[in-house]
C-alpha cells in the first residue's frame, strides 16, 4: 500500500510536531514533506544569531499542563544533570536530573531557569502578577492601595458582562488596578483600547489568574500546602533550551529528517488548489522567484488563517473571503542592545551574574515611552550571551503594525529611539551602548477584533476540507503557546491516524477552562 503524502505548511512548534509524530509513530504509512516560507526553522519560536549572541524573538518559557508536550520536549532535549555556568559561578541550586547531560559540556540540554518577570512602573519593580506583598503596598501608597482595595471590593460585588477585555480585567482585579497594570499595555500591545478587544484573549491568556487565585497561591506557599492545581501565570521555574527554543525546534527539524521527513525553505505558500471537497496540491514561490508545485494526500497548515483563504482558488464564498481578509494581526520590532551594564540595581535577594536585575521579562507600564517590554537575554541562559559576566544582552520589544511608522524606521533611527527611551526610563547611560541590532516579526499575534467575532463560520468553511487541518497560533488565529500549538497538532495527528472526520478536538485546544488548569501534582 503506497504511502500517504502529508504536506505541511510551515516549520514552526505546529508544523513540526505534526511531522514528528506522524514519523515517530508510522513511519511506514506517510511520506511527510514541510514547505516553510521563510529561510529559518521554529517561526516565531526561532532563535536569532546576532555575531556570537542570540535573541529569543518574544521570549518563551517552556511550561506546559500538558504532560504529552513535556515529554516530547524532553525526549527532542533532555534536562540538565548539571549545573549551567552561572549557577555553578552563584552557587545557585537547581532541580538535576539523573544522568542528565552537563551543559557546560553539551549543548543538546535542557535549562532549569527561575522566573522573574516584573512591572516596571512609576520607576519601581512590581512582581509580575501583581502580588499582595507588603513592598506592593509601599511602591503603591497608601492612597493608591486603599483605593484599589475598594475598587476590587466593588467588582467582587457588583461584576459586570464579560463582553470585552476591559470588562474581564475589571471583574478580577478591580477597575484601579486594571487601570495602573492592564489598560495601558494592552493598549501599546493591540494598538486597540481593551474595551474594543474581545474578552477571548484574556480567557486564554491570563485563564484563572484574579486577586482571588494570587491571594490563595500566597496563602497555600504560608502554610507549605501543595496545591494540585497551578495557574501558568504563577509558576516559578521552567525549562528553556541551552541556545533558546529555536535551538529545540532545529533540533526537532533534523530528527525529521533523519525518520525521511523532507524540508524546503523559502517555500512560500501562494496558492492552493481544490477539488470536489479536498485540498489537492499548494503552489509555492521559491526564494528565486521560480513556482513549485506539491500534490499530496493530507494538508497541515500553519499559515496564517488570512493568507490560507486568500490562497485558495476557485469559487469561495464571499463573506468567507471577507471574514479572512478583516481578520486582524499585530506586528512586532526586537531591538536587541549590548550594553556594560544597567542603571537598575538588584534589590532582589536573588543571586545574579554581575549582580544584574533577575527578570527575564520587565513589562514597561509608561505610557510615554513605546517600549512595551524589556528581555535580559542573560537570564534566559547565560549561553545566549557570549560574556554574560561583563556585558548584558537586552531585548527591547516593540508592538506595531506592518507599515506604520515604527515599522518604517530606518535601523539607525530605531536604534537611537530605544536607547533614549532606556535612558528616560534610568534604565541605562547612553555611554555603556556597545552593539545593536533589530528583527521584524510579521504577524506575530492574532488579534481579537474586526471580523474575529465571525471567525466560527471562516472554521466551519475550513473544516468543510477533509483533508485540511489547521494548526498553530496563527493556523487558528488563536494567541497560542507553544504547547498549546504543538496540542494541536497531536490531535490533527490523532484524527489523521484513526480516520476521525470531525475536527472539533483540534479547535479545543486552548479553549476549554478545564484544560488549562487541570494538571495534577505527582
Amino acid at each position: 500500500m503506497p504511502k500517504k503524502k502529508v504536506i505541511i505548511i510551515g516549520a514552526g512548534p505546529a508544523g513540526l510536531t505534526a511531522a514528528y509524530k506522524l514519523l515517530k509513530e508510522e513511519p511506514k504509512n506517510y511520506d511527510v514533506v514541510i514547505l516553510e516560507a521563510s529561510k529559518e526553522i521554529g517561526g516565531i519560536s526561532r532563535t536569532v544569531r546576532y555575531k556570537k549572541n542570540r535573541m529569543d524573538i518574544g521570549g518563551h518559557r517552556f511550561f506546559s499542563k500538558d504532560q504529552e508536550v513535556v515529554k516530547l520536549w524532553n525526549e527532542i532535549m533532555p534536562m540538565q544533570g548539571k549545573d549551567a555556568f552561572d549557577d555553578k559561578k552563584l552557587g545557585r541550586v537547581k532541580p538535576l536530573a539523573k544522568g542528565g547531560p552537563d551543559p557546560e559540556k553539551e549543548d543538546r540540554v535542557m535549562l532549569v531557569r527561575d522566573r522573574v518577570s516584573r512591572i516596571y512602573f512609576l520607576n519601581k519593580f512590581f512582581d509580575y502578577p501583581i502580588s499582595m506583598k507588603m513592598q506592593t503596598f509601599k511602591n503603591m501608597g497608601l492612597v493608591r492601595t486603599v483605593q484599589s482595595g475598594c475598587s476590587y471590593m466593588k467588582s467582587a460585588i457588583f461584576k459586570k458582562k464579560d463582553d470585552s477585555l476591559e470588562n474581564f480585567y475589571i471583574n478580577r482585579f478591580g477597575r484601579k488596578l486594571y487601570s495602573m497594570f492592564f489598560e495601558g499595555y494592552t493598549e501599546k500591545l493591540w494598538g486597540r483600547h481593551p474595551r474594543n478587544i474581545s474578552a477571548d484573549w484574556g480567557s486564554q491568556r491570563v485563564k484563572g489568574l484574579s486577586i482571588r487565585a494570587v491571594l490563595k497561591d500566597m496563602f497555600m506557599k504560608a502554610f507549605h500546602i501543595k496545591s494540585k492545581k497551578v495557574e501558568t501565570s504563577l509558576i516559578e521555574q521552567f525549562s528553556y533550551p541551552k541556545f533558546g527554543p529555536g535551538q529545540l525546534y532545529e533540533t526537532m527539524a533534523e530528527e525529521v529528517k533523519k525518520m525521511g521527513g523532507r524540508i524546503y525553505m523559502e517555500r512560500e505558500v501562494v496558492k492552493i488548489t481544490k477539488e470536489d471537497g479536498k485540498i489537492v496540491s499548494v503552489s509555492c514561490k521559491k526564494g528565486d522567484g521560480g513556482l513549485v508545485k506539491y500534490s499530496g494526500d493530507i494538508f497541515i497548515s500553519s499559515m496564517p488563517l488570512r493568507d490560507l483563504v486568500a490562497s485558495i482558488k476557485g469559487d469561495v464564498p464571499k463573506d468567507i473571503r471577507r471574514i479572512a481578509d478583516g481578520l486582524p494581526y499585530r506586528d512586532f520590532v526586537t531591538v536587541g542592545l549590548l550594553v556594560n551594564k544597567l542603571k537598575l540595581k538588584n534589590e532582589t535577594k536573588l543571586k545574579t551574574l554581575n549582580n544584574i536585575i533577575p527578570d527575564c521579562w520587565v513589562y514597561v507600564q509608561d505610557s510615554n515611552v513605546k517600549l512595551g517590554r524589556i528581555q535580559v537575554f542573560n537570564n534566559w541562559s547565560p549561553y545566549l550571551v557570549e560574556d554574560p559576566e561583563n556585558t548584558v544582552w537586552l531585548g527591547l520589544e516593540y508592538f506595531c503594525n506592518e507599515g506604520d511608522d515604527f515599522w518604517n524606521l530606518d535601523e539607525k533611527t530605531r536604534v537611537k529611539r530605544a536607547i533614549e527611551e532606556l535612558v528616560s526610563m534610568n534604565v541605562i547611560d547612553e555611554t555603556e551602548v556597545l552593539d545593536s541590532h533589530v528583527e521584524k516579526v510579521k504577524k506575530a499575534y492574532p488579534a481579537y477584533f474586526d471580523t474575529y467575532s465571525e471567525i466560527d463560520k471562516l472554521i466551519d468553511y475550513l473544516n468543510g476540507f477533509e483533508n485540511l487541518y489547521c494548526v498553530g497560533r496563527n493556523g487558528q488565529h488563536r494567541y497560542n503557546n507553544m504547547d498549546h500549538s504543538m496540542a494541536c497538532s497531536f490531535e490533527a495527528v490523532k484524527n489523521i491516524r484513526s480516520g476521525a472526520k470531525d475536527k472539533t478536538n483540534i479547535w479545543s485546544v486552548n479553549t476549554e477552562k478545564e484544560y488549562h488548569e487541570a494538571k495534577q501534582s505527582n
